[in-house]
């Protein structure tokens, strides 16, 4: 299993919210100094979300254009992209994929536009689960579909991959909610990503018992419960 530490802009600079709530969370420093601390821990991958133009409340392109000129691991980008135009000028900049969240749920056709066009493994589609249904928007409305109804149906259309957000937890270190991972994971066959709760090494080696591909870690490496080192330890130990 994969660690990914989280990059999320806001105005420019990057911060860790609870929830999602715009006001919760705390301010970290300059997006780039931030990417090439990870990378320069040691991080192989980065996960980028501009939560300005999640919320539709600006737009830090400038910034992520920033981050992928100046490192030489993979980087998924996510946050706001919800049109061809956006998706193809973010992958052209040199992300290995985009994530798809408000997009994927309100115009699957552009899900299906982009696998034909940039192909599967460039796009990602985000399960964001609020008390057990998809939410969309910045994670501002919830929808009345399930993460495992809408994972089957971008499973059945191609997609590279699926990240899984419990809203609920996110940015909260409480602990992972593993239930719904679980039945993603027994029920998928496309690698599955997860990320909400994450406060400690213990939900590092439980996520990685349920089989998902990845874990992106925000709060908790911000806020020093573990070293980015720790966490990769913690991911890689195969007495798991």
């Amino acid at each position: 299993m994969i660690v990914i530490p989280s990059i999320d802009l806001m105005r420019g600079r990057c911060v860790q919210l609870i929830g999602g709530k715009p006001g919760t969370g705390k301010v970290y420093g300059e997006p780039l100094e931030i990417a090439l601390r990870w990378t320069g821990e040691g991080a192989r991958y980065l996960h980028v979300i501009d939560l300005d133009a999640a919320l539709g409340t600006g737009d830090n392109l400038d910034k992520i254009i920033e981050i992928l000129s100046a490192v030489d691991v993979g980087v998924q980008v996510g946050g706001g992209i919800r049109s061809i135009e956006r998706a193809d000028e973010i992958l052209g900049a040199g992300a290995e994929r985009i994530i798809l969240g408000t997009a994927a749920v309100k115009n699957p056709g552009m899900v299906r536009k982009l696998i034909e066009k940039a192909g599967g493994k460039r796009v990602m589609v985000a399960l964001d689960s609020r008390s057990g249904k998809v939410a969309v928007e910045g994670w501002q409305r919830k929808t009345e579909k399930d993460p495992l109804e809408l994972g089957l149906e971008f499973e059945r259309m191609g997609v590279g991959s699926l990240l899984y957000t419990n809203v609920d937890v996110e940015g909260t270190m409480r602990g992972v909610v593993l239930d719904e991972i679980m039945n993603l994971t027994r029920s998928l066959r496309t690698p599955i990503y997860a990320s909400g709760g994450i406060g400690g090494l213990e939900d590092i080696r439980a996520l990685k018992k349920t089989g998902v591909e990845g874990a992106v870690v925000g709060m908790a490496l911000y806020e020093g419960r573990f070293t980015l080192k720790e966490a990769m330890e913690a991911a890689e130990d195969e007495d798991l």
